[in-house]
């Protein structure tokens, strides 16, 4: 089920991003940043790749991905400060948000306050459901964006710029290819891995509750 899930999901980015372009990244973006289990791990690489094929620019998708986690974060704070609590767990579980994810999240922005909403963009997991307890608290609209931005670009610019560097060296020098070869494999693998990882946990999570 989890292999399905994933394959489904690669699929998803890949068809998205290629359709519709920067638009594409802002899109999907926007959609993990309110938690729904589409990785980031997966989204920014991917556009990372493009950049390399001179579709994308570097400084543009990492600007666009922080404009969709502005975007997504801005609703998913919106659910928090309307909602509450009660509202995300009814009906985050058919998004694969769960209590335990949204617990962790609470816990983080009781500990440092206004500066998780940057210091949770820099978090993997964390960042998709931070936004919530922002919402909750009724953190001040700027500040949150203003943070969120903050921590979202490096976020977004890291992992495209990792794409960008594995698609170079992989199409454009047969010697890097040869020579990175069996590093380029493991870093799908670990990426490939951590996404299914991710995946899988939050199922588990949701059959549990």
């Amino acid at each position: 089920m989890i292999q399905n899930i994933l394959a489904w999901l690669v699929g998803v980015v890949s068809a998205v991003i290629s359709a519709l372009g920067y638009p594409g990244i802002v899109l999907l973006m926007a959609m993990t940043s309110m938690g729904i289990a589409i990785p980031s791990e997966l989204i920014m690489p991917f556009a990372g790749f493009l950049v390399a094929q001179g579709k994308f620019s570097l400084i543009a998708a990492a600007t666009a991905g922080a404009v969709g986690e502005n975007i997504g974060a801005g609703i998913a704070y919106e659910i928090g400060k309307r909602g509450g609590r009660p509202l995300i767990l009814r009906y985050g579980r058919y998004l694969l948000i769960d209590a335990p994810h949204v617990d962790a999240a609470e816990r983080f922005f009781a500990r440092w306050g206004s500066v998780a909403a940057l210091i949770g963009r820099l978090l993997p997991i964390v960042r998709s459901f931070v936004a919530f307890p922002a919402g909750i608290a009724r953190m001040n609209r700027a500040k949150f964006h203003l943070f969120t931005t903050l921590g979202s670009w490096p976020w977004c610019f890291a992992l495209a710029w990792a794409g960008m560097k594995l698609g170079k060296a992989w199409d454009t020098d047969p010697r890097l290819r040869a020579a990175f070869h069996s590093v380029e494999a493991v870093v799908v693998v670990v990426l490939v891995a951590g996404a299914a990882f991710y995946i899988w946990h939050r199922v588990k999570a949701i059959r549990k509750g």
